[in-house]
């Protein structure tokens, strides 16, 4: 797939940015795939039922199947005399869509304006469900995991777990690979600027987690090795060992994408 959605050079184009929520319970992720059943696919396709001349729309980053966002950002290019105001296409694309995927705002840009390439970090929210029964509407939402509800102390244990992973690390060891020939050599250093974590609700945990950049499921094992650590079935120094990087191990458990949430893209 090409890095720039835009169309060609010799036209005149302007370039309309749109903020995008979606529950990924319903969909095979962000990227584009060949079932045809991803966000950009279906935002695609409803962009160019309204603009035919739309390239493709380009997002701020791939999330994987499962993954909820309130707000990916995606650009996509418009002839410069295509007349149609903004408020305007949030009410056509929204129109086209699935109950499951809304645009939420849409506002023209520079045409130097790239949604991915520009982004400075992503904020990600986790949920975990520690009640004994996990409620019916937070399937898919929330990873349970009950045995971490008791005692208060396995709370702070995960919270303390997480804010260990804060500062520039190479990450390798908290990431799946993606097996396209550039495993060995990607660039695995990542930046953590802030992790929050709190009760959201009764048997709820939240955790925020705040980056210049994320590697493939590296959030995912982030929140997993964490969990393992407040129930002590992984120790603290071990997460310390793996950051130091060079080392050919992975962290021992990658949560599931149930909970994961892009709550925002930086600019």
């Amino acid at each position: 797939m090409p890095k720039e959605a835009g169309l060609p050079n010799s036209a005149r184009h302007r370039r309309m940015v749109i903020t995008v929520a979606y529950d990924g319970r319903q969909f095979d992720g962000w990227q584009s795939q060949p079932s045809g059943n991803t966000v950009q696919d279906h935002l695609n396709a409803a962009v160019r039922v309204i603009c035919p001349a739309v390239p493709f729309v380009q997002g701020a980053g791939r999330t994987d199947a499962g993954v909820s966002a309130n707000g990916q950002v995606a650009h996509f290019d418009i002839p410069e005399d295509w007349k149609m105001r903004e408020a305007d296409w949030v009410k056509a694309v929204n129109a086209r869509l699935p109950d499951h995927i809304r645009v939420l705002k849409a506002q023209e840009h520079p045409s130097t304006f790239h949604a991915q390439f520009d982004a400075e970090g992503k904020e990600y929210r986790y949920r975990i469900s520690v009640a004994p029964v996990l409620h019916p509407l937070q399937v898919g939402l929330a990873w349970h995991r009950p045995y971490l509800g008791a005692p208060r102390e396995r709370l702070d244990a995960f919270g303390d777990a997480l804010q260990g992973f804060i500062g520039t690390h190479d990450f390798r060891a908290f990431s799946a690979n993606r097996h396209d020939g550039q495993d060995a050599t990607r660039n695995a250093v990542r930046t953590i600027r802030s992790v929050e974590w709190l009760e959201a609700g009764e048997y709820l945990w939240e955790a925020r987690i705040t980056g210049d950049g994320f590697l493939y499921k590296m959030i995912r094992f982030l929140i997993g090795s964490a969990a393992w650590v407040a129930e002590g079935r992984w120790e603290k120094d071990s997460a310390a060992h793996l950051l130091r990087g060079g080392v050919d191990e992975k962290a021992p458990y990658c949560a599931p994408a149930s909970g994961l949430t892009l709550e925002r893209v930086i600019y």
